[in-house]
């Protein structure tokens, strides 16, 4: 079922110096396109999770049995600021062939661009894996590491990736973007600027505004392959999507696997290696009717520890 994405809410909005951008950088960064998003009024919300089913079973006639309850949990989902600015020489700006709102505009799809790609990466490694350490908590460190993990045990330090499976959904997996999904590309000003030597000088400026968090909403929501490597017999393969898919219940499935370029290719050539013709086999796009996302915001330099 097709979810709003952050694109979607920058349209909803009306934001129209952001949209055209954002669909520019699209197709480099997939998440844009692919997390489910929601916008909430305020900055903060509380999620009420069922983390245990009660134990119900039958009775025998004219006998009693104990009163049962599910168990709950409550989750703080909070978002945080991204603001980044733009500050540019209004010399520089006026004296450009094409005038200085072109010269902006290069400028403005240039930290979109930017701050596309921390907003993904963010998702994936958060605040102690190697994400920003004033953004939202990242997949790493939040899904059941437990239980939903599949290792393929590869051994070189620095050069692990991850698969993700993915579910999304209100009760799921989903970006959330506060302040009534304020993302917002500010106008140019013309304001004081100063150089290294804090020397001013008149600038343009123009700064990009919103607050967002993402959800989990439960621990079926995101699985995760880690400790895929280059080593031999490390890298990704059908087997270990299978034994990564077989630890969801039926009826909780993920959406989507997101991984890296190498783990990708590693299941081609994979596939490539069993296939009886001895030809090469098609580059992958779906297992099981699931669709696999390449995307660079996963990394092959992962630490084995994570």
């Amino acid at each position: 079922m097709p979810r709003p994405t952050l694109l979607d809410i920058v349209k909803a909005n009306g934001s129209d110096p952001l949209v055209g951008l954002i669909e520019e950088v699209v197709p480099a960064i997939p998440e844009l396109d692919r997390f489910a998003s929601r916008t909430i009024n305020g900055l903060n919300y509380i999620t009420l999770v069922r983390t245990a089913l009660p134990t119900v079973g039958f009775r025998n006639a004219n006998e009693g049995g104990a009163a049962v309850k599910s168990t709950y949990d409550n989750r703080l989902v909070e978002t945080f600021i991204m603001n980044p600015r733009i500050e540019c020489d209004q010399a520089v700006a006026d004296s450009y062939e094409d005038g200085p709102e072109a010269y902006l505009a290069m400028e403005g799809a240039g930290v979109t661009a930017a701050a596309a790609i921390t907003v993904a990466k963010q998702i994936y490694y958060g605040v102690g894996a190697g994400g920003d350490a004033k953004g939202f908590p990242g997949l790493i460190g939040i899904y059941d590491s437990t239980n939903l993990v599949v290792d393929a045990l590869g051994t070189t330090a620095d050069t692990a990736s991850s698969v993700w499976a993915i579910k999304f959904g209100p009760q799921d997996c989903q970006l959330v973007v506060g302040m009534n999904g304020a993302l917002t590309l500010s106008d140019v000003r013309r304001e004081t600027i100063y150089d290294a030597s804090s020397n001013p000088l008149d600038g343009y400026v123009q700064s990009l505004l919103a607050r967002i968090g993402m959800q989990v909403g439960s621990r079926y929501s995101v699985g995760r392959i880690k400790k895929l490597t280059g080593d031999s017999g490390t890298g990704l393969t059908d087997s270990l999507l299978s034994k990564l898919w077989t630890k969801f219940p039926v009826g909780h499935k993920p959406d989507v696997f997101m991984l890296s370029r190498r783990s990708m290719g590693q299941l081609q050539q994979s596939r490539t290696a069993t296939n009886a013709t001895g030809a090469e086999a098609p580059f992958p796009d779906s297992w099981q009717g699931i669709p696999l996302v390449a995307t660079d915001s996963i990394l092959d330099t992962e630490a084995l520890t994570l």
